[in-house]
């Protein structure tokens, strides 16, 4: 029997279609556009090939801030992931006390990312700040505008508080998803609770730590609010990051062409590692699979 299409289906998707070719699709042409020409004014304007891309890769400004932006990715993996996959372990799992923490542990979530930045820097000052404040009485000379390890360490603190409940919550909503049937044999087996972790818990949650990973690593790696409300990008350039070194150069100093490439750059970049970080664990579990057949 043959299937009959209905290819006026197809209208269904066009505004949608429409959409994502407004507000994507057109504007990473325009970028496209104005990464291979030296823009004057709206008049004047020459072709410039890939002149700005190779002198975006080898500016050393940009390079530092490339480092630092892997290097505060990488720590906040390391640290929110473990840390959501804790804390989802040790919610409860039904009654009022788990719909009591799921609002607990969403709530940071629901502050917007400036708003976020704003109410560390009043909790990091030494005046009035309980952190700040605390930590000048204990004899510690806490200063986020002077110490760039301070700076570092309160947008670690700050960014760990602010995007571990994302991490806890999908791993929660694997972990319910997970049939007890196979806690039930996992008892019958006398299994301990790391058993139980590692045989069971932790594949089934692979899907949702990718998803987990990718988001988290996407979202810290395009950072902005949080560490120029916080930080401003000081002391000196100790926590400037690509987006607040591309803000700057798109908006402050105007050098349309520049940014352009270096905005093309850094979404490669994110594409690039995403794509790996996705295919290392994808790999991981299938050798897993085998391993265990």
């Amino acid at each position: 029997m043959n299937k009959v299409y209905n290819n006026r289906a197809w209208w269904l998707i066009l505004p949608m279609l429409l959409l994502v070719a407004f507000s994507a699709i057109i504007p990473l042409m325009t970028v496209v556009n104005y990464s291979v020409q030296d823009v004057f004014d709206a008049q004047t304007r020459y072709f410039t090939g890939t002149e700005w891309f190779v002198q975006m890769l080898n500016d050393p400004v940009l390079q530092s801030a490339l480092l630092r932006q892997f290097a505060f990715s990488l720590t906040i993996l390391a640290i929110e992931v473990p840390l959501g996959i804790g804390i989802a372990l040790l919610m409860p799992k039904r009654g009022w006390r788990a719909s009591a923490v799921l609002i607990l542990v969403t709530l940071p979530l629901l502050i917007p990312w400036n708003v976020v930045g704003s109410i560390w820097q009043l909790f990091t000052r030494g005046d009035i700040g309980l952190m700040g404040w605390s930590l000048r009485e204990l004899g510690y000379g806490y200063n986020i505008t002077s110490s760039p390890l301070d700076a570092w360490v309160t947008i670690i603190i700050m960014d760990v508080w602010h995007w571990t409940p994302l991490i806890a919550l999908l791993c929660y909503s694997g972990l319910r998803a997970i049939p007890e049937a196979y806690y039930q044999a996992a008892r019958i087996d006398r299994a301990s609770r790391w058993s139980v972790f590692r045989y069971i818990q932790l594949p089934k949650l692979t899907n949702v730590l990718v998803i987990g990973i990718l988001l988290r690593f996407m979202h810290s790696f395009m950072i902005y609010a949080e560490p120029f409300v916080l930080t401003g990008g000081g002391p000196g350039s100790s926590t400037t990051f690509l987006s607040q070194s591309l803000a700057i150069m798109a908006t402050g100093q105007f050098d349309v062409g520049p940014s352009a490439a270096f905005s093309l750059i850094y979404f490669l970049i994110i594409l690039l590692v995403s794509w790996v970080f996705y295919t290392a664990i994808m790999n991981m579990q299938k050798d897993k699979q085998s391993g265990e057949a």
